[in-house]
């Protein structure tokens, strides 16, 4: 037998297909007495496991014994597979010019065959430092020949090379075309890894091609794949954030490139690798609002990029670099220049980001004043806009909106940002997941500003509520994709509520429950993939603002929007056929004396704090000024809803003095309120009430209310299970739950209503074909929300409008059981006299006894919606 066919050559493709199997393989050759040859195969393949996915150092000290055993065994063709080997090695180590010249040996040593797996290897490693047209010259040099010679594994390696290098290009359909190629030659082989590899590279061409749900789901089966395989994931990682990124999830993607930049370093992994992760958490440190962290992030992965000689990769830190400097407040000429150059570059190598840069360049000028140089960097940005993914036109479209600024046309201003939101309104509707359109709208912002802006100097008042409204709660138009039929969806919203019910019995027993919180934060992260993997289906634009209608609809009563531009407050009073503005105060100081409001509620939920009233009060009327100025005047006798912006969700509006004896709602846009308005109550008019275990007065009011209302649905003790209170819930006409509630600010769509197994999350409301048209909350903190995005709410709230509820009464604050007894009971005496809920509520407070407690109670519900 040869050596070419020497059985140890199969342990090599082992190394993809079985990586632990392949490598105690390995191990059993060396304990042996091998030949030279098969000592050579042996020490190659611990030396290609170690690089992928273990300690570099060890791997550059085996492919080094592999190489000269290889050159005693006089086996040309083997001493130029374990060169091409040693060069990707060797450039992971950041040492490039090493690595290529291992590369020029193994081209001159192998023969036919192995002569092109060295260059498909060459061609990887021109992709890792960015020279994206030597890697095509390579690849497509090495294809022919590995087809010629029936290579079928190397043969799908190239191809997938190749599609990945024509992604980094903005090249997608090509990338398609030869992802779906090697797609083909994957399922003939039994090569796991690769296969895996070939999933996670169909993420990222759905990502590029602007598919987040998709991207997020194949690259969630390509992790699978790996686990199985037990070998780490630092590239899967980086393609992970990139995506998180695009979906406005900064703090998640800086959170898990830190953690592997961690195992990285404890592993004594690939140099390169290490830059990209760095570069990915830079990136995400930006967007997190986290300049300082993005900025030593950033300055790092330059240096390494230099070190490493990939000027394609440093070219990207450094545009991340500046962006970081600028947020920090570090405008500068030098700055400027340093955008321009980096655009430049990035142009030179065809890179996607180009504009970005361009962008970037002209921002930086005029914060400078420099409107020549400004004019010259977006109009180079701007020709971004005609074509190619959802967020590169977006980045054309600010750039044609700053350059109009700066022209003085508002009209040039608006019709840019129209065109740019509708691009990102296009993107939406592919987002099933509630979170992942809220959060995308962070990438309107901008426009949103700027638009208001024009509208504010030269528009008039309704012009201004009109854009106020265009990026305003839209992920709340239409409903979220529902999956009520995938079982991996259900059974892990059912393991999920028996791990948070058996935790929460630990601490109230006062045992440690570590195990406990681990296994439920990993169920929260199972099932929060399965959501964001839902692909929407709202077809169209849908329904435009129309402040004609909206004023038509109001009748006597008056609809106040706040819009916030520069950081001012601006009260856009709507009613008698009119928009009116009022100034206001500072959006900074109404969220600092909104916080201070909060803290007087929450002291004055327990008795004894009665001194601490008038100071409530007292803040009630401060935040008035701040908020209404002098709007509050003029808002007539009828009805009034409010329209806050998401900053200021957690505002008690019932305590400000104007509108504490009025029927007040309130409503997260105008569109909303007017959905609301008209959405119907279901046939059959059904009634359901539901005890959660565990409050203090055991949810007093529902005895009385089960008699007053004749025979409701009643779900108490056992029969308050999820299942049971979902499908009551379904369609019903009014539902009141008493349940304690709990809100999670790090995950709100988390956020919960505890049950009799366990907790009621917001994830379950969203399974429901239609939620209770009339909904109330009895039990603290209910109506908090987290503010994302551009001016989006994610919360038990804003998950039920969406889903037919037209009307919501829910705290925003720590509320004493036992006030929110007569309370609710006064309540529900209005609506069964057939008051609205806004009504109802306001009856309510003033049928409360006049002492702190019930007062600070009163002031803690809040009516949403119009119902």
């Amino acid at each position: 037998m040869t050596a070419d066919g020497d059985p140890v050559l199969e342990l090599l493709p082992m190394v993809f297909a079985a990586p632990s199997e392949a490598l105690a393989g390995a191990r059993e050759v060396l304990d042996g007495d091998p030949t030279p040859f098969q000592a050579s195969v042996a020490h190659h393949v611990i030396g290609i496991w170690q690089r992928d996915f273990g300690d570099l150092r060890l791997a550059l000290k085996h492919l080094r014994r592999a190489r000269d055993l290889a050159a005693r065994a006089e086996s040309a063709d083997r001493e130029a597979d374990v060169l091409g080997t040693l060069g990707v090695a060797l450039v992971h180590a950041g040492r490039t010019r090493q690595g290529l010249a291992a590369f020029e040996r193994g081209i001159a040593r192998g023969g036919k065959q192995s002569r092109s797996r060295v260059l498909y290897l060459r061609a990887y490693v021109w992709w890792v430092l960015g020279r994206h047209k030597e890697a095509l010259d390579d690849v497509r040099r090495a294809i022919p020949v590995l087809r010629q010679t029936e290579d079928v594994i190397w043969t799908a390696r190239a191809l997938t090379l190749r599609a990945t290098v024509h992604l980094a290009l903005g090249a997608v359909d090509r990338a398609d075309a030869d992802f779906t190629a090697a797609e083909r030659l994957w399922e003939t082989t039994g090569q796991e890894h690769d296969k895996a590899d070939a999933v996670e590279s169909r993420g990222l061409a759905a990502f590029r091609s602007g598919d987040i749900p998709v991207a997020l789901q194949l690259l969630d089966e390509a992790e699978e794949m790996y686990a199985k395989l037990t070998t780490p994931t630092f590239m899967l990682t980086i393609r992970r954030c990139e995506v998180l990124l695009s979906a406005g999830l900064a703090a998640e993607a800086l959170a898990q490139a830190d953690t592997a930049i961690g195992l990285l370093d404890g592993i004594g992994g690939q140099s390169t690798r290490k830059a990209e992760l760095l570069l990915v958490a830079a990136r995400a440190a930006r967007l997190a609002d986290d300049p300082p962290t993005a900025i030593a992030r950033a300055a790092v992965a330059v240096r390494l990029f230099a070190a490493q000689r990939r000027t394609w990769w440093q070219t990207h830190a450094q545009l991340v670099l500046i962006e970081a400097r600028l947020a920090a407040g570090r405008a500068s000429g030098r700055l400027v220049a340093d955008a321009a150059a980096v655009a430049g570059r990035l142009a030179a190598f065809g890179s996607p980001s180009a504009p970005e840069a361009a962008l970037l360049a002209g921002r930086i000028a005029l914060t400078l004043g420099w409107t020549a140089d400004a004019e010259r960097h977006l109009a180079v940005a701007a020709r971004s806009r005609r074509g190619g993914p959802p967020l590169a036109r977006m980045t054309g479209w600010a750039a044609q909106a700053l350059r109009a600024e700066a022209a003085g046309s508002g009209r040039g201003v608006l019709e840019a940002c129209r065109r740019g939101l509708d691009v990102l309104d296009d993107h939406r509707t592919t987002l099933g997941a509630s979170e992942l359109r809220a959060r995308a709208t962070a990438q309107g912002a901008e426009l949103a500003a700027l638009a208001q802006r024009a509208s504010l100097d030269s528009g008039g008042p309704r012009r201004l509520l009109a854009w106020s409204e265009r990026w305003r709660a839209t992920a709340l138009s239409t409903p979220p994709a529902r999956p009520p039929a995938d079982p991996a969806l259900l059974s892990g919203l059912t393991a999920f509520r028996e791990i948070a019910a058996r935790a929460e019995k630990a601490r109230m027993e006062g045992h440690p429950v570590p195990a406990l919180e681990r296994e439920q934060r990993r169920l929260e992260r199972e099932i929060r993939s399965r959501t964001l993997h839902m692909r929407g289906d709202a077809p169209g634009e849908g329904e435009r603002f129309d402040a004609t209608r909206l004023l038509a609809r109001l009748g006597e009563g008056r609809l106040v929007e706040l819009a916030v531009v520069d950081g001012r407050v601006h009260a856009l009073l709507c009613g008698q056929g009119r928009v009116r503005r009022f100034a206001a105060g500072l959006l900074s100081e109404a969220m600092a004396e909104a916080e201070h409001v909060q803290a007087g509620l929450r002291r004055l939920a327990h008795p004894g704090a009665d001194a601490r009233l008038p100071v409530v009060e007292a803040a009630g009327r401060r935040l008035e000024e701040l908020l209404l100025g002098e709007a509050a005047q003029h808002l007539g006798s009828g009805p009034v809803v409010v329209v806050p912006p998401g900053r200021l969700h957690r505002v008690p509006w019932a305590l400000l003095p104007s509108l504490r004896e009025r029927v007040l709602s309130v409503s997260p846009s105008a569109g909303s309120w007017l959905r609301a308005l008209d959405t119907r109550p279901p046939p059959g008019g059904r009634h359901v009430l539901v005890r959660g275990p565990g409050l203090a007065t055991g949810g007093a009011e529902v005895p009385d209310l089960a008699d007053r209302y004749g025979r409701p649905t009643v779900l108490e003790h056992d029969d308050a299970e999820v299942p049971r209170v979902l499908a009551e819930l379904d369609g019903a006409t009014l539902a009141h739950i008493a349940a304690h509630g709990t809100f999670r600010a790090d995950s709100p769509l988390f956020s919960s209503l505890r049950m009799a197994d366990g907790p009621l999350i917001v994830h379950d409301f969203e399974r429901l074909a239609r939620s209770p048209y009339r909904i109330i909350l009895s039990s603290c903190d209910t109506a908090r929300l987290a503010p994302v995005g551009a001016d989006e709410l994610l919360g038990l709230v804003t998950a039920l409008l969406p889903l037919g509820t037209a009307g919501v009464v829910a705290s925003s604050a720590p509320v004493n059981d036992a006030a929110v007894v007569p309370l609710m009971l006064a309540l529900h005496k209005g609506l069964s006299a057939g008051l609205s809920l806004a009504e109802a509520l306001r009856d309510a407070r003033a049928a409360l006894p006049g002492d702190a407690v019930h007062q600070a109670t009163g002031w803690a519900f809040t009516a949403f919606g119009a119902a």
